[in-house]
C-alpha cells in the first residue's frame, strides 16, 4: 500500500523516499472542491529547518526553543511570519527493546524511569513549553485518563529498583546504547541530561549514537534498536487505538520494543469489538496501567501550545492536533 496507495483524498503520491522526501499532487478523480496548488513537498531528511526556511527553502516549520526568543521579537523580520500552534496530540518517549538486555529486566526499566526528574527539565530546558507525560494517552484526547499512576521521578525507589534488578551489578551489565537521529550535530539536551541523570542517580552509562533519518527509521521498524530516544508518537485519528492498541499489541508491526503482556493482549482485543464507549475507554486505560507499570516505554513529554513560521504567501494553511495535515484549502498567493 505505501508503494501504490489507494485513497479517495485530494491528493495523490507521487513519490516517496524513506527519510527523505514525500511528494503529492492534486487528485484528478476527487470527489469534492479540486486542492488549490500544484503540488506538496515533504522533507523527511531533516536538516536545519530555520535556515532552509530563512532561505525560502521550505515554506512551514516550526519553532525550536533556540530561535523562540529572537523569532518572537518584534523586531525580527521572521515574526510577522510567526503563527501559534495547538497543542497536538502526541507523546515523545524514550523506547525500551524489552527483548534486548538490560531492557528485558522489568526491575532495570523502572530504575531508569524512577531517576529521571521530567520536571526539572521541562522548566529548565524547555522553559515550560512541554508537559511532563506519566502515561500514554495525552490529555484532553478520547480515552485520556488523570487517575493512570505513572512512574514519577524518586532516586531512592530507582536505587531499590536497580539492586532488585539482575543488572545490578555495572561488571554484569551490557553496553548501553540510545540510537537518535541526526548527522553529526549536537544530541537534543534533553537526551544528554537524562543520560547524565541515570549515570549520576545510578551509575549507568549509556552511549548516544547518531543515525541518518532513513536508518534510524528501518533499524526502529525492524526492532534492532536496543534503546531509542528522538522518537515519538502523534494521533492519526481520535481513539484511544491509536495509542494503546496500536504501539503495545504484541503482534503489532509499530510495537518497536516487542513489549508482550498477554493480559495487555486480551484487554485490547475486548476493547476492539466493545461498542460502548464509556466501556472501551474503561478497557483501554486498564491496559494503559498495566502497560506503564511493565515501564514498556519511558514517556517524556506531552505537547503545550507551540510556533511555527508560515510564509506570507501560503494561506488557507491550518495546524491541527492529529498527523494528518490539511492541504486541500491551501493556496499560494
Amino acid at each position: 500500500w505505501i508503494d501504490q496507495p489507494v485513497g479517495t483524498g485530494p491528493f495523490v503520491m507521487t513519490e516517496y523516499q524513506i527519510g527523505q522526501t514525500l511528494k503529492l499532487k492534486p487528485n484528478d478523480n476527487y470527489w469534492g472542491e479540486k486542492a488549490k496548488v500544484d503540488g506538496i513537498i515533504m522533507n523527511l531528511a531533516g536538516g536545519v529547518s530555520m535556515a532552509m526556511y530563512e532561505n525560502d527553502e521550505v515554506d512551514i516549520t516550526g519553532v525550536g526553543l533556540a530561535d523562540l526568543e529572537r523569532v518572537k521579537d518584534p523586531n525580527d523580520p521572521l515574526n510577522k511570519d510567526l503563527v501559534n500552534v495547538p497543542p497536538q496530540f502526541s507523546l515523545n518517549y524514550i523506547g525500551f527493546n524489552v527483548n534486548m538486555p538490560p531492557f528485558d529486566d522489568v526491575n532495570f526499566r523502572k530504575a531508569l524511569s524512577h531517576a529521571v526528574d521530567k520536571e526539572i527539565i521541562a522548566d529548565k530546558i524547555y522553559s515550560g513549553l512541554t508537559k511532563p507525560a506519566f502515561s500514554i494517552i495525552p490529555p484532553g484526547f478520547p480515552g485520556y485518563s488523570p487517575n493512570i499512576e505513572g512512574l514519577s521521578f524518586n532516586e531512592e525507589l530507582a536505587k531499590e529498583y536497580l539492586a532488585k534488578s539482575k543488572y545490578a551489578d555495572p561488571a554484569s551489565r551490557p553496553r548501553i546504547i540510545v540510537t537518535i537521529p541526526g548527522t553529526g550535530g549536537s544530541p537534543g539536551l534533553d537526551t544528554e541530561v537524562i543520560s547524565d541523570m541515570w549515570k549520576e542517580t545510578l551509575g549507568v552509562e549509556v552511549e548516544i549514537q547518531q543515525v541518518e533519518w532513513a536508518t534510524y527509521l528501518q533499524d526502529m521498524n525492524r526492532k534492532r534498536l536496543q534503546l531509542w530516544a528522538g522518537s515519538g508518537w502523534q494521533a492519526d485519528y481520535a481513539d484511544p487505538q491509536d495509542f494503546i492498541d496500536v504501539l503495545f499489541y504484541s503482534k503489532s508491526d509499530v510495537n518497536h520494543g516487542n513489549y508482550s503482556n498477554s493480559e495487555v493482549d486480551d484487554l485490547i482485543l475486548e476493547a476492539r469489538t466493545e461498542i460502548d464507549n464509556n466501556r472501551r475507554f474503561l478497557l483501554y486505560n486498564q491496559a494503559e496501567q498495566m502497560i506503564v507499570d511493565d515501564a514498556a516505554i519511558f514517556p517524556l513529554w506531552f505537547d503545550t501550545d507551540g510556533y511555527a513560521l508560515v510564509k506570507p504567501w501560503v494561506k488557507g494553511y491550518e495546524f491541527t492536533p492529529i498527523i494528518v495535515p490539511k492541504f486541500k484549502d491551501v493556496e499560494i498567493n
